[in-house]
């Protein structure tokens, strides 16, 4: 006898048999034990879901010969005909080699006879979506009004293709894609059953390669069963699916904890060397962290015989759940981003770098692992300015334009946000050396110009003086801006002002105050110059020619004062 493939031998032949669905499993069921039947039905769903199994089901329950049943007996001729395709009455037709409208009006006018031994005339159209307008208009009318002996079961893998005046006329069933847990503990079930020895994690990636799809597991079983000679085992998986050995992402995430860019690199070296599709790699590290964030969330996830575990269970404390979420962002991005990249080697990398940046105030891209060689991320450059002030750097002048411009629009969203606070590790709070010659002069502008301010810098720039004396200070805080109130952020602020006076100085902060902060000082002297460099331009007399003569236009947005 010929081999049989497993997704074919270990079909379903009853509703009890099916593995998930159980949604659709229950509405049939209650419909067939109540006797209300619908004359027509659509399958939904992605492939290798079930949608035609469940429609041979439900011909076997319709044309059972022990009566309409949601239980078939399996062993009468109409259930035996229709398990082997043979069944007169059950008429199969696939839409897509069948889009022609001739070909789906002969189907319909066979369709007035009554069945030949069966109960009904079923007819299972699959890939519905594929018919031309022509077919589904020809079959409208049948469909809205068919015979009492007919019945309908339509499958598609994109209902969007279907007209709504056939949706409408059907009941509608959307199948669910397939826990990799309800595939691997099936595989395990039919490796029993054949005695073909197996790793669980094997079968693990198994699951996973599936995406949902029980069709597609057992092809790959199918596969992996023959690639081991009658086993599957990991290793041997792992290498017919071209998968990633998983110790290659617990490495890189273990070197983003340790903020060890020498070792992130190496590692992202190593997986070159070794051909491993990067993009692939993209997909696991965000399967990782979206396994380690459902271990942080419900550490009951996770399943005790898994050989993973240890590993996880420990990035999952050695990582928070902010940078967890933020590592999974970069990695979608970068998936999205690495076919935009010079090649794929620049994308990952680069995504593995933008992971590091985001760790810590200082990088660690290094030739080392000792602090004294680890380069400080910080930008210098200065830029000329149209006031008296000092000059502010790139990323804080940057920080400020932002801040006092969605003040200004009254929106919440700043650039250092909560949610960016809390992906930012804590600064070394500085050593106050005593210093008492240096006084306060109430120019709270330029005492923050002077401040030695890391990330504060931005608390700083959006409070506003409201008195002071030798060992005090009060600020206050506009309301758009009482969420950069992190207490971290004012003890950097106030340790950055002890140091700057060489004295304990107590800081208060409040919400309120009149608003007029040295970010909307700035963002107020930029506009006023900008007016002064837009109203240059339009009274230009060159400018009025070229508007005159040739209708052109002053775009105020592109001019940059200088």
């Amino acid at each position: 006898m010929s081999y049989q493939v497993l997704a074919r031998k270990w079909r379903p032949k009853s509703f009890e048999t099916l593995i998930g669905q159980e949604h659709v499993v229950r509405a049939l069921t209650n419909a067939l034990e109540q006797q209300r039947l619908h004359h027509a039905y659509l399958l939904t769903g992605t492939r290798g879901v079930g949608k035609t199994t469940i429609a041979r089901i439900l011909a076997k329950s319709l044309n059972c010969e022990t009566g309409i049943t949601a239980h078939p007996c399996g062993v009468c001729s109409a259930c035996i005909d229709i398990d082997k395709g043979r069944f007169i009455d059950l008429i199969e037709v696939d839409a897509a080699s069948n889009t022609q409208v001739d070909n789906m009006r002969d189907l319909l006018e066979n369709a007035q006879y009554a069945p030949t031994s069966g109960r009904f005339k079923v007819y299972i159209i699959d890939e519905v979506h594929m018919l031309s307008r022509s077919s589904f208009n020809a079959m409208l009318k049948t469909l809205e009004e068919p015979p009492e002996h007919v019945k309908f079961i339509l499958a598609t893998t994109d209902p969007q293709k279907v007209p709504v005046t056939v949706l409408s006329r059907c009941l509608q069933f959307n199948l669910r894609q397939m826990a990799s847990t309800s595939i691997t503990e099936h595989c395990q079930v039919i490796l029993k059953t054949e005695n073909i020895p197996y790793e669980t994690t094997a079968l693990q990636l198994i699951a996973k390669a599936a995406s949902g799809s029980m069709r597609d597991a057992l092809s790959l079983l199918d596969q992996a069963i023959a690639y081991g000679n009658q086993s599957v085992r990991e290793n041997e998986v792992r290498t017919m699916l071209g998968a990633i050995d998983q110790s290659y992402l617990y490495e890189l995430l273990h070197a983003l904890v340790k903020n060890d860019g020498h070792s992130l690199m190496n590692q992202a070296k190593a997986m070159s060397e070794r051909s491993i599709d990067f993009d692939a790699a993209l997909n696991d590290i965000s399967n990782l962290l979206h396994e380690i964030a459902m271990i942080q969330v419900v550490p009951q996830s996770i399943a005790l015989d898994l050989p993973e575990r240890p590993a996880l269970l420990e990035l999952a404390q050695a990582i928070s759940p902010e940078k967890v979420q933020l590592y999974y962002q970069i990695a979608l991005l970068g998936k999205r981003d690495i076919g935009l990249a010079p090649d794929e080697f620049a994308g990952f990398t680069m995504t593995l770098l933008r992971m590091l940046a985001f760790n810590q105030g200082e990088t660690a891209i290094t030739t080392k692992k000792s602090p004294e060689t680890r380069v400080i991320a910080s930008s210098k450059i200065e830029l000329p300015q149209p006031t008296t002030s000092p000059s502010k750097s790139v990323s804080q002048e940057a920080a400020i334009i932002n801040e006092t411009s969605i003040q200004r629009v009254e929106t919440s969203e700043i650039l250092t946000s909560q949610d960016e606070q809390k992906f930012v590790d804590e600064e070394p709070i500085p050593k106050i050396e005593p210093n008492h010659n240096i006084q306060f002069n109430g120019n709270w502008r330029d005492l923050v110009d002077a401040l030695k301010l890391g990330l504060a810098r931005t608390l700083a720039q959006n409070c506003e003086l409201e008195s002071f004396d030798e060992e005090n200070i009060n600020l206050t805080v506009p309301d758009l801006q009482k969420h950069l109130m992190d207490p971290n952020y004012q003890e950097k602020l106030s340790a950055a002002i002890n140091q700057h006076f060489g004295r304990k100085i107590k800081l208060t902060l409040k919400i309120g105050g009149s608003g007029n902060t040295p970010a909307k000082q700035i963002f107020e002297e930029k506009v006023a110059v900008q007016s002064v460099a837009v109203n240059a331009i339009e009274e230009d007399d060159f400018v009025k020619a070229l508007v005159k003569d040739f209708g052109a236009q002053v775009i105020p947005s592109s001019i940059k004062p200088i």
